[in-house]
């Protein structure tokens, strides 16, 4: 039989990645797994991973699931960008992932990843007027009815195809501003969690074109009083779910010397300009942690503090953030400050 592949992977555009896909004619018995798909390649010098003179790039299969669109025995393959000597390319950041995730393994990590964006229907988010602006924001988050919402369909449909996908998609809501929403991905070990994220960023990009919208990722896309998009990234350690030591621990480790900023680089391009202090958020300059303060950088949830275990929400990264770099800066200091300590 025939069936189409859509190979897809994350390019070296900076300071923010971009994806990219194009699509792969297969004969034979669909594939039963990333590793029986073959590898392909692609020209690096479109995609900011090459120069001319040297420009072929090869796409490795590390994540594959059905085709939700297409349907049929189609796939959907993300890949990892490789130079024609097997060597990790250098805008390769999934490759790190997996080397933490396996050194880690034993603590057994899990995330949930809260991915908020914004809609817009050519230079205005979708629901803002052509002229000015529409009511403050206050109704918007979890609201419902034409004069609060925008978007409904594409975010329907996208759940739908996501769930179709095999995806582990936990929920989704409208979030402050027109035009802005949130799904959420996990909870999953950190390489499922971050594969499926960028497949499900794609597909969101994918249906959104269907209704002539886009859907951006940018941290704030509304300068002034109106909050910012990020990703709250949702962590624990078997440690952690067993115990609330364990929980300090990792708030403290996150706050240790240069660990706040060695992060906050890491956390999206234009940070600074989400994290100000307002609008639910801490300075990003600045690190702190608290019981159900969504003005910390770190939330340690009221029912965790009740029950003594459980998980953090690093409020920090951006909706722009590579879930691969954020998993592996928090895997890393978190897992390192629990062995240290014997709370494994």
């Amino acid at each position: 039989m025939v069936y189409k592949a859509e190979y897809i992977w994350i390019d070296g555009t900076e300071p923010t990645a971009k994806l990219r896909s194009k699509t792969k004619i297969l004969t034979g018995t669909p594939a039963a797994s990333p590793a029986d798909l073959p590898d392909w390649g692609f020209d690096g010098s479109s995609t900011n991973q090459a120069e001319g003179h040297a420009s072929d790039r090869v796409l490795k299969p590390v994540f594959a699931c059905p085709d939700p669109i297409r349907g049929g025995e189609d796939l959907l393959v993300l890949c990892e960008v490789l130079n024609t000597d097997g060597s990790v390319h250098e805008s390769n950041t999934r490759a790190a992932l997996r080397e933490v995730s396996e050194r880690f393994g034993e603590q057994e990590p899990i995330f949930g990843i809260e991915q908020e964006y914004t809609f817009f229907k050519g230079a205005r988010p979708l629901g803002f007027p052509e002229a000015g602006f529409p009511a403050p924001q206050g109704g918007y988050y979890c609201g419902v009815g034409a004069d609060e919402i925008h978007g409904r369909d594409i975010v329907e449909k996208h759940l739908d195809i996501c769930l179709a996908a095999g995806l582990g998609i936990s929920g989704i809501n409208a979030e402050v501003m027109p035009g802005q929403w949130e799904f959420q991905v996990g909870p999953l070990a950190p390489l499922d969690v971050a594969d499926q994220l960028w497949v499900a960023r794609w597909l969101l990009y994918r249906v959104a074109e269907d209704f002539d919208v886009s859907a951006t990722l940018d941290p704030k896309p509304v300068k002034g009083d109106w909050n910012g998009a990020g990703a709250h990234t949702n962590f624990s350690t078997r440690a952690m779910r067993e115990g609330y030591e364990a929980i300090i621990t990792a708030c403290e480790s996150l706050g240790e010397g240069s660990k706040p900023m060695d992060h906050v680089k890491h956390y999206g391009a234009g940070i600074d300009d989400r994290l100000t202090g307002l609008h639910e958020t801490a300075p990003w300059n600045e690190y702190s942690y608290g019981v159900s303060d969504r003005g910390a950088s770190v939330r340690i949830p009221w029912q965790v503090e009740v029950d003594k275990k459980g998980y953090i929400e690093d409020r920090r990264p951006n909706a722009n953030v590579d879930p691969y770099t954020v998993t592996r800066l928090m895997v890393d200091t978190c897992c390192t400050a629990l062995e240290k300590a014997g709370q494994v």
